[in-house]
């Protein structure tokens, strides 16, 4: 537990937590199903297909780090998550069942 002069010099606002941690899994959501769509018009199969979504996964975190999180922990002070593997890694498996799904999907569809 924090001290309360740890607290005054940098607060830590759980609501604050939770809307990040919530914003950063709703993008990687979406941009999983959309690489299901990709990767399913692509026709790749097997384990180039999770390849494809494990390294734009991580391109999406690092583009989301790049544009939202550095700037601002430049000039305002961080921006606070539950941790540097939720920020990461977090999305990987909250994502895996829709990038699956859309990926069999456009993948029958366009080899039918």
């Amino acid at each position: 537990m924090p001290s309360e002069l740890e607290l005054q010099i940098s607060p830590i606002v759980q609501e604050s937590l939770v809307h990040n941690s919530r914003t950063l899994q709703n993008l990687q959501s979406l941009t999983a199903s959309l690489f299901g769509v990709s990767a399913g018009i692509l026709g790749l199969e097997s384990y180039d297909g999770f390849l494809f979504y494990l390294a734009f996964s991580l391109l999406t975190s690092a583009l989301f780090y790049l544009v939202r999180v550095a700037p601002s922990s430049l000039t305002a002070g961080p921006r606070y998550f539950r941790g540097p593997f939720e920020f990461w890694a977090g999305g990987l498996m909250n994502g895996l069942a829709g990038f699956i799904l859309t990926w069999t999907l456009f993948y029958g569809l366009v080899r039918a």
